[in-house]
């Protein structure tokens, strides 16, 4: 049996304050986050534009149509209905998307560059590909969401897509996980610019991802990938 609403609107103010506490939010704290209902269709969405200070009752029920089932949603908020529910529509497996402006992220996505699968965190939740950039459009729009949909069928493995000149959209099996992923990615991308000071980011040896797992399942450890993710442990 799922969560209950009310455990799902817990565990979206637990991601935003542990998003917000790692400092990895731009200077407005702008974001959203959902995860989907067992309700066919429906989403838990923030009715928000920033995940500063969110509350219970921050939060509202949406079909992916953009119906307001329970809330109030504001109209910059309706723009990125069709951004939550478009990777629910193409990926069955996720449960749980969140959308921020993490600077050093968004650095790539403004310079439209993957984000290069560098860093030893990516292999611990079985990312062994670079996270892909999605064309721009305006947000929201049918011609966006078709972009970002495009990049799930090219990549389908991925848990994370760059939006050019935007931000990030990340998802998984549940939010906490999920907002794990931004704070990974923005490590990431931090360093992989001053690596660029150094000479440059250098890939992993041959069989890299193969000795991590082995690694990893030594002490206990292992990650499931991205299709049965269950989120990081401590």
């Amino acid at each position: 049996m799922g969560l209950s609403h009310a455990a799902l609107r817990d565990q979206l103010v637990q991601a935003a304050r542990r998003l917000k506490e790692s400092n990895v939010l731009s200077h407005s704290g702008h974001g959203n986050m959902s995860v989907r209902l067992p309700e066919s269709g429906q989403m838990l969405l923030t009715s928000v534009s920033h995940l500063n200070g969110l509350t219970p009752e921050d939060l509202v029920v949406v079909t992916f149509d953009g119906e307001v089932i329970e809330g109030n949603l504001d109209p910059t908020t309706r723009e990125i209905v069709g951004m939550h529910s478009g990777v629910y529509l193409k990926r069955p497996d996720v449960q749980a998307v969140i959308h921020t402006h993490s600077p050093r992220t968004t650095t790539f996505a403004l310079a439209h560059a993957s984000l290069p699968c560098v860093y030893e965190a990516f292999l611990r939740f079985g990312i062994t590909a670079d996270i892909p950039v999605a064309d721009w459009a305006p947000r929201g729009s049918a011609e966006a969401v078709a972009f970002i949909q495009d990049q799930l069928e090219r990549h389908p493995t991925v848990p994370a897509v760059l939006l050019a000149n935007h931000g990030v959209l990340a998802f998984s099996q549940d939010i906490l996980a999920a907002a794990q992923l931004i704070i990974i990615m923005e490590e990431s991308a931090e360093m992989t610019l001053d690596a660029r000071n150094l000479g440059g980011e250098k890939g992993f040896p041959p069989g890299a991802v193969e000795r991590e797992r082995a690694h990893m399942e030594q002490f206990g450890s292992t990650q499931q990938p991205f299709s049965e993710q269950r989120g990081p442990t401590a």
